[in-house]
Order: C-alpha cells, then structure tokens, then sequence
C-alpha cells in the first residue's frame, strides 16, 4: 500500500512540475486586458482569426552588435497562450555566445540553421557533468530544464538557430547577472568565498557588471 502511494505522489509531482493542461482548445492572449494572471486572459473565441495563430519574422537576421555578439528574437504568438510552448530565433556573430544561464520552467530544443555552434549543459551536484556538442546545418540538442547552459558560434561566420521551449514562461537566469549584478547586491564577501577569489577581484567584477548595458 505504502509503494502505491509513493507512485501516486511522484506522478502527481510530475504533473504539477509543468504548465497547466489548457481546458479548452485556445485561449488567444486578450491583449487589451489589464488583468494579471498566471498566464494571460483569452480573447473571446468569437473574436479569434487565423492571424492569431501565425507569426513572420524569424527570416529577419537580429541585430547582433552588442557585447556578446548574441541576439534572441522571439516569435509573439497570441493562439500559442496556454499551450505551452515559445519558439524564437538566434543570432551569433563570429564568437557571439549565449552566456551561462538556465531556464527554471523548461526544456529547451536548439536547431542550427546556418552556421557552426557549441552547445553545452551541465548536470546537478554533485558532478556538474559537462555534456557538450558542436552543431552542423540540420542538427539538433535537447537541454534538460533548470540546467545551466551555454551556446557560441565556433565558426567563422554568423550563425543561426531555432529555439524552441517547453513552458510560455520559461524563465531566465544568467548565472554571472544573478551573482554579480543582482539589486540590491549579494554581499560581496559572501561571492568572494562562494567563487573562491579576493574581495578585491569581486569588487572589480561586480563594477563591470553595474556598468554593463547589454
């Protein structure tokens, strides 16, 4: 008895670790509402076209002329509300890179359009595994939710991929903004033995991150 309860307690913490089921077959975002949600209000059904369903854009190169070559241009699709799913489209310059960072709410499913990239993830503690992989035209890598990641351009030109994610709120970390460029600040004597470096070192670090405009 006590293992059959032990399964229904795991299947049911599975359920509630991912967005809700819809209840309905669309709930298109209501862009005219001023209520706040865990998620967003619907549109009235009668109200919905096909438009709501479509986004053009992702041939559009994004601007990558910031400090790490990088871009993410999301795809804002009123009908993907509740659904579940957000997709987008990145940019790398020539040694352009996504910087460490994770997703708390979701998987994250990278497709290299154009370009040579290296994609990695590392595992939980205690042996912070790193799994990396160089990607090709046509290649795929899947990223585990909530693992730390990063993803750069190895090749000699710009690079393209399509991203897509498992939750319409995935949430985004980047585990150096987190640590050193949090508001109000972590105590820097605390990052100074948490990255084991001098607080002097910390101090210069957290300087370059409350002056970045990235």
């Amino acid at each position: 008895m006590a293992s059959r309860f032990f399964v229904l307690g795991l299947l049911f913490g599975i359920c509630l670790a991912a967005d809700p089921s819809p209840l309905q077959d669309f709930c298109v975002t209501d862009s005219t509402s001023s209520v706040h949600l865990n998620g967003k209000v619907c549109k009235d059904p009668k109200l919905v076209q096909a438009e709501d369903f479509f986004f053009s854009g992702l041939d559009i190169a994004g601007n990558t002329s910031n400090t790490i070559g990088f871009l993410v241009t999301p795809a804002t699709i009123p009908g993907a509300n509740t659904l579940g799913i957000v997709i987008g489209r990145g940019d790398f310059a020539p040694n352009g890179f996504s910087p460490l960072r994770t997703h708390p709410r979701a998987s994250e499913i990278v497709l290299v359009l154009e370009g040579r990239v290296e994609i990695g993830f590392v595992t939980s503690n205690p042996e912070n595994h790193l799994f990396t992989k160089t990607l090709e035209v046509g290649d795929l890598f899947v990223v585990p939710k909530g693992l730390v990641h990063f993803q750069r351009n190895v090749g000699e030109a710009n690079a393209v991929t399509i991203t897509a994610l498992s939750s319409q709120a995935p949430g985004l970390i980047r585990v150096a903004d987190a640590s050193f460029g949090s508001d109000p600040r972590i105590p820097g004597d605390l990052l100074a033995k948490a990255f084991r470096i001098d607080e002097n070192t910390e101090r210069q670090i957290q300087m370059r991150f409350s002056n970045m405009e990235d």
